[in-house]
């Protein structure tokens, strides 16, 4: 087998990288909320990036591993221990049979993630592992982990190349006040310029009714529609920016309903979105307006930097 759940935490779910060609079927793709922490701990654990590995919400689980296999630790601190002993995060570390994972809760963020070398042996459902809990797809029957949950492991190994060379600077996430870049549209139209212009001047606040589905911010100030609020509605994305009737602010993330019919003022480019995952209620986020290619050239960027990781540590 694997790994026995012996506390699940606040809210641990297992995630891939996302169920991609369903939202035409109303299927939101899932997968990670900070996928920069997910891919490092799977290249960290010799996986293939987009391998399926448990997410962390506010506290972690209290795992015991029936087999050994290496893990890999990242996002927010977690504070991991293996029998009570720290271990580091953003390093891999082998994990014997009878011993026991646990974590407490997080600080410097939201969400950490925790990767399996081989994987996570749950049912692949319309192409992907991932949890889509409104759904109850995917991971174990739908649905958080619960206590005396058994979960396999596809591959497990007790060795991996460049063993001693798995390990990176943990990364640092802005605390108390965010920063989102993002390109305006495709209902930027609904509304004045002078309303665009205080969208990026006033900054917001994250609300404790926040999830997976979307972040809800407050302004002190609602933003104003020319008309009602309302369109036809059309695709959300990753980062879409909806401003519903009453002039606040949900930013929509991995869980999204897969259309809308609130208008979207802009997106939230993909690089920045791991910030986002990160923050804690209470956080203020201030939005400021940059251009589609600048978005283009900070992703691809990002992805050179994964993949130059991926080919100096292999698998």
């Amino acid at each position: 087998m694997g790994i026995i759940v012996e506390n699940p935490g606040i809210q641990t779910t297992v995630q891939d990288e996302g169920r991609f060609g369903y939202q035409q079927f109303g299927v939101s793709p899932a997968g990670p909320m900070d996928t920069q922490s997910f891919y490092l701990a799977n290249i960290l654990a010799g996986n293939p990036r987009g391998e399926s590995a448990l997410e962390i919400t506010f506290m972690g689980p209290s795992l015991k591993f029936e087999k050994d296999n290496i893990i890999a630790v990242t996002g927010a601190n977690v504070s991991p221990a293996v029998d009570g002993s720290p271990i580091p995060m953003y390093q891999a570390v082998l994990v014997h049979e009878g011993q026991t994972l646990s974590f407490g809760v997080a600080s410097g963020g939201s969400r950490a993630y925790i990767a399996f070398t081989g994987g996570l042996d749950v049912p692949v459902i319309m192409g992907s592992k991932s949890t889509l809990m409104r759904n109850k797809l995917g991971g174990v029957e739908g649905r958080k982990l619960e206590k005396g949950d058994r979960i396999g492991f596809c591959n497990p190994k007790t060795s991996l190349p460049k063993m001693g060379l798995r390990k990176m600077e943990p990364e640092k996430f802005p605390e108390k006040e965010i920063t989102l870049r993002v390109v305006t549209g495709p209902q930027d139209s609904a509304f004045t310029e002078e309303e665009v212009r205080k969208f990026f001047w006033f900054g917001a606040t994250i609300t404790n009714e926040s999830d997976r589905m979307g972040i809800r911010l407050e302004r002190e100030e609602p933003l104003h529609h020319i008309k009602d609020g309302n369109i036809l509605t059309d695709g959300v994305a990753f980062g879409s920016i909806q401003v519903p009737t009453n002039g606040q602010i949900i930013i929509m993330m991995a869980d999204r309903q897969t259309t809308g019919g609130y208008t979207k003022i802009g997106t939230v480019i993909s690089v920045d979105l791991p910030k986002l995952a990160q923050a804690q209620p209470g956080y203020r986020v201030r939005f400021v307006r940059v251009g589609v290619q600048l978005a283009q050239d900070l992703y691809l960027r990002k992805q050179k930097e994964l993949r130059r990781l991926e080919k100096y540590l292999g698998q």
